[in-house]
């Protein structure tokens, strides 16, 4: 069971960020296992659990992120992550194709949400389509995101934006991609395992966003019409 990360999982991440090759991290390598690995991989255990047994219709995986960059994308950077991050994907699809819920947790802070690293533009022409033809159901949505303060929509936006079906739903008809993300700063919320309960707490509160978007595989694409 998760008990909760610790000011050791911090240390190793700053020491790796400073410090990111390979004759460091082989010398600090049972701190990365006990203080960040395997609570990581305890965390997302948990909540993948906990989250499924609340809704075993999803056909969701539970995947942690390794601390190995990959040696043909360094880019001149070392060859370890300084972060790690869990997600709740859809196995067999393309990666960066569906949506997905995520926790991450870096030097600097952490963050959880539901959302595209960067949405396929099919997927945001099928979104706004929707919006178009029935603006009432994602209305409702936006509403529900508005009324909380846990949330925020983030993406980028269109250098042109374009004319939603109303003001309610000009926010998300601009976006090129999106994402309902939470960042905080370090807080004793992760040393605990209460930080399971928030996360699936989170994901709770976000399923319906997720539902609707999966939902759109089935629609035209309105580029062809």
């Amino acid at each position: 069971m998760f008990e909760g990360f610790s000011g050791a999982t911090v240390d190793f991440m700053w020491g790796i960020r400073f410090n990111n090759e390979k004759s460091w991290f082989e010398a600090h390598k049972e701190e990365y296992l006990t203080h960040f690995q395997r609570p990581m991989k305890e965390l997302a255990n948990e909540v993948y659990s906990r989250f499924l047994d609340k809704h075993p219709d999803l056909d969701l995986v539970c995947k942690v992120s390794r601390i190995y960059r990959d040696a043909r994308r360094l880019f001149g950077r070392g060859p370890y992550k300084d972060h790690l991050w869990m997600s709740l994907v859809r196995p067999h699809v393309e990666p960066g194709s569906e949506p997905v819920f995520w926790f991450e947790l870096e030097p600097e802070g952490w963050s959880c949400g539901m959302g595209f690293w960067m949405a396929p533009a099919v997927t945001m022409a099928k979104l706004r389509a929707r919006m178009d033809k029935d603006p009432k159901p994602m209305e409702q949505l936006a509403r529900r995101l508005n009324k909380q303060d846990q949330f925020i929509l983030e993406g980028q936006d269109y250098k042109r934006p374009k004319t939603a079906p109303s003001p309610l739903l000009q926010p998300w008809y601009s976006k090129k991609s999106f994402a309902l993300s939470h960042s905080a700063s370090h807080q004793e919320l992760l040393w605990s395992h209460e930080l399971a309960d928030v996360l699936v707490d989170s994901y709770e509160f976000l399923l319906p966003y997720y539902q609707y978007v999966l939902s759109l595989s089935g629609d035209p694409d309105p580029r062809q019409s």
